[in-house]
């Protein structure tokens, strides 16, 4: 699998392989992970190609850098893919917002207090607005007080990340999950992610398995025509 490889202008980020090794000496470890010492770079590159394999710089600021023979191809290609895995299993943590009013009906406050938690619990911030229209401005004690409420409602859930503003007429503060729901969000997403993989390989395997199963059923004898 040994292979020219040329590398662009503004370098590469992955590791030198093969003819992209610059040193003259290099510390060899086999594909098996054992050790197979101090030897020139040629000699590495043929071992490498006896197996079909590649020679790949592992430890380059070591003196001589350390090569491993390996399929680079397959080793890609797996980490690709343990970093889309990785992914998956992630909390994307959006920031939503809520607005509400000085003169909030209660039944209004409590339909968007049950959304806030309902974010928070999802893993994500909450961004939680009194808005003032007209004269309501003068209203300011009465929106620090509802996010006050606010806080006391979800003390369970929330943490205050940002404390209460204003900024023309909008007053707001940022709620964030507490570190106990944060983490239960993030074992959510992990069970969610390896569902998803396992129901991903089941679909693959019945794809699989469809054409055994055609060539087991009896082929229909379709009506001869006279």
């Amino acid at each position: 699998m040994i292979r020219e490889q040329r590398s662009s202008r503004g370098g590469s980020r992955d590791q030198r392989t093969n003819r992209r090794i610059r040193a003259r000496e290099v510390r060899v470890v086999g594909s098996d992970g054992g050790q197979l010492g101090v030897m020139p770079l040629e000699a590495a590159l043929e071992r490498a190609r006896t197996e079909g394999l590649d020679l790949v710089e592992i430890s380059p600021m070591a003196s001589p850098p350390v090569c491993k023979i390996m399929d680079y191809g397959k080793f890609k290609y797996e980490e690709k893919k343990k970093a889309s895995e990785s992914r998956r299993a992630q909390v994307t943590v959006q920031l939503k917002e809520v607005k509400l009013r000085p003169k909030t009906e209660e039944h209004d406050y409590e339909f968007k207090v049950r959304n806030v938690r309902r974010f928070l619990e999802d893993g994500n911030k909450a961004k939680v607005v009194i808005q003032f229209r007209g004269r309501e401005i003068t209203y300011r004690a009465q929106g620090t007080a509802i996010l006050e409420d606010v806080v006391k409602d979800l003390k369970d859930v929330a943490v205050v990340e940002q404390p209460p503003r204003m900024e023309g007429r909008l007053m707001f503060m940022i709620l964030a999950p507490t570190p106990k729901v944060a983490q239960r969000a993030r074992e959510l997403a992990k069970q969610a992610a390896a569902s998803a993989k396992k129901s991903h390989r089941s679909e693959k395997q019945q794809e699989n398995d469809a054409p055994e199963e055609e060539k087991q059923e009896e082929p229909s004898s379709a009506p001869t025509t006279p």
